[in-house]
């Protein structure tokens, strides 16, 4: 579609499965549902880890800021998809496609360190569990939690910036459900060899690297588990590093694939879907797995929940 320069700045059209009605509308609903179970767990976790005196831990602290990040990235593209799919229009504003491009790079970033970050948390709490208040102290923490986020705001401001300059020659159609760097790239009417060497490069930085650390993180409390004999202790330990090790699975699986593949290797349709499940259902499950499989903070529920009935029932009794 050809426009000129100054409309072709002033919004973009989202197709989507514009082309198959039917899809969009079972995508909508799906698309709703999840958003809904995102936005009552993640803020169920936060609030539940503020409120719960015994959950004022740094792991705790920091799936709090992994809730948080996941309502940024949720809200900045589920509302917008939403009014696409329900609506005639499938356009989005210039800069609305700026900032959903900017905060997924952003929110996206900041989750593969803070996933790494939380890997260390559990090295510290299973392999050196007598010095475990004295490694992550609460200054640590808040530290930690602050490179994650200004690593992701970097990167973001590099890819964003480098992707934005690319010529579109009018382009305005983006082959996505929402403004994401491959489909954008997609967009350009020239070949940017500078782009692929800095999305590579930052992939290993964000991707490959807090990955590895992982791995060996949890090589190592493999190694110090093996050595437990308290079956409750041994319990514990593997429903919250599951909990971890599998939103790290969801998260760092769609995410590599979808970044480290080369783009001319991955179908249209396989890409859109691919963009729904890390979109959409991943952070869903976030809050779910760690509420289903952690006892903490399962108890730490019932005990605000048991809380506010007697408030309630004693200010009725007043």
């Amino acid at each position: 579609m050809g426009t000129s320069n100054g409309s072709s700045r002033t919004d973009f059209i989202l197709l989507g499965f514009s082309d198959r009605p039917q899809l969009e509308h079972i995508i909508s609903v799906v698309a709703f549902i999840f958003y809904i179970i995102t936005l009552v767990g993640n803020t169920t976790i936060i609030l539940v880890s503020y409120l719960d005196n015994q959950l004022h831990t740094p792991m705790y602290f920091f799936l709090s800021n992994l809730s948080f990040l996941d309502l940024c990235y949720t809200t900045s593209i589920i509302p917008q998809m939403l009014v696409n799919l329900w609506g005639p229009k499938k356009s989005i504003t210039y800069g609305g496609c700026v900032l959903q491009f900017f905060f997924a790079l952003d929110l996206g970033a900041t989750e593969c360190l803070l996933l790494a970050v939380m890997a260390y948390d559990r090295y510290a709490a299973v392999c050196q569990p007598l010095h475990y208040t004295v490694i992550m102290h609460p200054e640590l923490c808040q530290k930690m939690v602050l490179i994650a986020w200004l690593g992701g705001l970097g990167s973001a401001l590099i890819l964003c910036s480098l992707t934005l300059k690319l010529p579109r020659c009018g382009h305005r159609e983006v082959d996505n459900f929402f403004c994401e760097m491959p489909a954008l790239i997609k967009m350009a009417c020239v070949y940017s060899k500078v782009i692929e060497v800095v999305v590579f490069a930052l992939g290993v930085v964000f991707l490959l690297v807090p990955l590895s650390l992982i791995l060996i993180s949890y090589g190592v409390i493999t190694k110090a588990v093996m050595r437990i004999k308290s079956a409750v202790r041994w319990q514990k330990i593997l429903n919250t590093c599951g909990s971890h090790l599998t939103v790290v699975s969801l998260f760092y699986g769609t995410i590599i694939y979808m970044y480290m593949k080369p783009h001319s290797s991955t179908s249209k349709d396989e890409g859109k879907f691919l963009t729904l499940f890390y979109t959409i259902v991943t952070p869903s499950l976030n809050p779910l797995i760690y509420t289903l499989r952690n006892k903490d903070v399962k108890s730490a529920i019932k005990r605000i929940l048991w809380i506010l009935k007697n408030g309630q029932q004693s200010h009725e009794l007043n």
